[in-house]
């Protein structure tokens, strides 16, 4: 364990093959930039990876949770775990961040919110990959802020098994179980896991106790399937299935004592066939995803929704110099929603989608250069044609600047142009964005500074969605710094400052100005392994134009304890909040207090 945990902290933050306590690592892998697999060396974009070894380091449980850890993002949630989460990426709202999992779309047709990050735990994660910055050059609309793409593991050799165990406050228990086998022509992986909680109130006034209240509990069931077949040493099938079913109680706003209770269900597919001929790499796969929420109280209004995506799609990465190609690529997508009322009343609506791209890299000495296009042509609003260019230069070893500019779309999903809530509007554009990042990389120090508007926002006005006039922009400094400050002693920091205003330049609500995070980790003891963690966030108000509550200025910390009983078995103790800190990530809705949880991984 002494040796673990460095190597993923550096190599999360490095980018690049490091050495480290004398031993070596490899450089990591990444598919989310360009579709196919790359170093993260190899990107001219702004790239944050969180591994396997972290995650099982600090034993996260969500993948906000562990989303907290990359500079650039916050979050906001309405009450305890299972309750709708919000990520903010750069500045940028969850609706404008594309979500994928194992290069599935995540991104539910029938949800105004963007992706559902509440339902997403962290357990069975290989790594996720933060790309910053205006990606619809490569994956369409959705992508103004970046992508997030979450890769499960894979298969190991052999024939592998492993559970693990938690239970703590809250009445919480977690527990799980993978197994997974590989041989020379087959491999396959599944992995099935089971979390609950009684929770606390999503709502509980100001300086209350949380036992003065009603508790909100939350159940999750995900499984993940892996399997490939190899028809010869350059033929691969595969298949991938993601299914995720959640139960949650929650709260009326106002109402701290109030039972309501929500499910939802959520199948991702993927079918795929790969073939390397020549210099070519060709893949061919059709993705499905499946999105079911029920308001099972709901007594007027909305009470169910149904969302689908179907993608078929071609691609073909072409080597055409030793270390240059391209990516050539075109998509046929459909997206349809069905919504039901309490008063038996229902509604459908769907559009398509058909794409081109292509995404062109150039390696020189010391320059990498990379220029993404892509043209989109929907079946209710006009085509878009969007793209990137970056460089990265390396002046020498640990000196490196790169910087990218892209443009980017956001299309209005379905539900909100039908808007069961209110005012239906057919004309509802989709939003523009443009934006550029700059980044310096100096031995153990990362420096970014970004900026990005976006034209056509839209908004909720008049009991209906509209595109406002004008420009909303995102800007900022983001700064990363990561060193062993003394033996056996690792110290890692990310700081970012916002800038995020409305088309009549008046700050956006819940958007921390400042944010630093920081983790310490000591690997002196053997067999131990110590690990101090938080975050600051700074000045952030409830409403637009600062005003509302005040919900920032506090700190929080947090401690991990893990130990090895022997190779195979690893017994850990987390400790969150550890101040017992009253905070609210959004006016009125309730945080967890103190907390300790205590688990088991074992490894057959």
């Amino acid at each position: 364990m002494k040796q673990k945990l460095p190597l993923s902290l550096v190599a999360s933050f490095f980018l690049a093959t490091t050495t480290y306590a004398n031993y070596q690592i490899s450089p990591i892998t990444i598919t989310g930039a360009s579709k196919t697999e790359q170093t993260i060396n190899n990107v001219t974009s702004n790239v944050e990876v969180i591994t396997k070894e972290e995650i099982e380091e600090r034993n996260f449980t969500t993948v906000s949770e562990a989303l907290t850890s990359v500079s650039g993002i916050s979050f906001t949630s309405n009450g305890s775990v299972g309750n709708t989460t919000s990520i903010f990426l750069r500045g940028m709202s969850s609706n404008r961040i594309l979500v994928l999992v194992d290069g599935i779309r995540y991104q539910d047709p029938s949800n105004t919110s963007g992706a559902s990050f509440e339902n997403l735990m962290a357990s069975d994660i290989e790594r996720i990959e933060v790309i910053k910055g205006a990606y619809s050059g490569i994956y369409g609309s959705d992508a103004s802020a970046g992508v997030i793409n979450i890769i499960t593991k894979n298969a190991k050799e052999g024939l592998n098994a492993s559970i693990n165990a938690e239970a703590g406050s809250y009445l919480t228990k977690k527990y799980g179980m993978t197994l997974s086998n590989k041989e020379e022509k087959y491999d396959f992986k599944i992995s099935a896991n089971r979390f609950l909680t009684k929770g606390f109130s999503s709502q509980i006034e100001e300086k209350k106790s949380e036992k003065d209240f009603e508790r909100d509990g939350y159940q999750n069931t995900t499984v993940n399937l892996k399997t490939n077949y190899y028809l010869t040493s350059d033929d691969r099938v595969g298949f991938i299935y993601n299914y995720i079913n959640s139960n949650v109680e929650y709260d009326d706003f106002n109402a701290p004592n109030a039972i309501q209770r929500a499910k939802s269900r959520t199948n991702l597919y993927s079918v795929f066939y790969t073939k390397k001929y020549k210099n070519h790499d060709i893949k061919v796969k059709y993705d499905l995803s499946k999105f079911k929420k029920s308001n099972l109280d709901a007594t007027f209004g909305v009470n169910g929704y149904t969302g689908k995506t179907k993608i078929l799609e071609l691609t073909d990465t072409i080597f055409y110099n030793k270390k240059d190609f391209i990516i050539a690529g075109l998509s046929k997508e459909e997206y349809k929603v069905d919504y039901s009322q309490v008063s038996g009343s229902s509604n459908q609506d769907k559009n398509t989608n058909k794409a081109i791209f292509f995404s062109n890299t150039n390696s020189f000495d010391k320059l990498l250069l990379n220029q993404t296009l892509r043209r989109d042509s929907y079946s209710n609003f006009d085509d878009e044609v969007t793209g990137k260019v970056g460089f990265r230069y390396d002046f020498m070893e640990k000196l490196s600047l790169s910087s990218n500019y892209g443009t980017a779309y956001n299309a209005p999903n379905i539900i909100k142009i039908l808007n069961p809530w209110g005012i239906s509007n057919p004309n509802l554009k989709p939003e523009k964005s443009k934006g550029y990042d700059v980044t310096l990389n100096y031995k153990n120090l990362s420096l970014t500074y970004f900026n990005n508007k976006v034209e056509d926002l839209i908004s909720w006005e008049s009991n209906q969605y509209v595109n406002t006039s004008g420009v909303s922009r995102f800007k900022g400094i983001e700064a990363k710094y990561t060193n062993e400050i003394f033996q056996d002693t690792l110290l890692s920091l990310n700081y970012t400052h916002l800038s995020a205003k409305n088309e009549n330049k008046e700050p956006l609500a819940r958007r921390p100005k400042r944010q630093l995070g920081f983790s310490l980790d000591y690997y002196g003891f053997t067999k131990l392994h110590l690990n101090l963690n938080g975050s600051y966030v700074g000045t952030r108000y409830d409403k637009v134009n600062n005003s509302g509550e005040q919900t920032g200025r506090y700190t929080l910390f947090n401690s991990v304890i893990n130990y090895e009983l022997d190779k195979k078995t690893k017994i850990y103790l987390k400790l969150e909040n550890l101040t017992d800190k009253f905070y609210q990530t959004i006016d009125g809705y309730a945080t967890a207090g103190r907390s300790i949880y205590a688990g088991l991984k074992v490894d057959f």
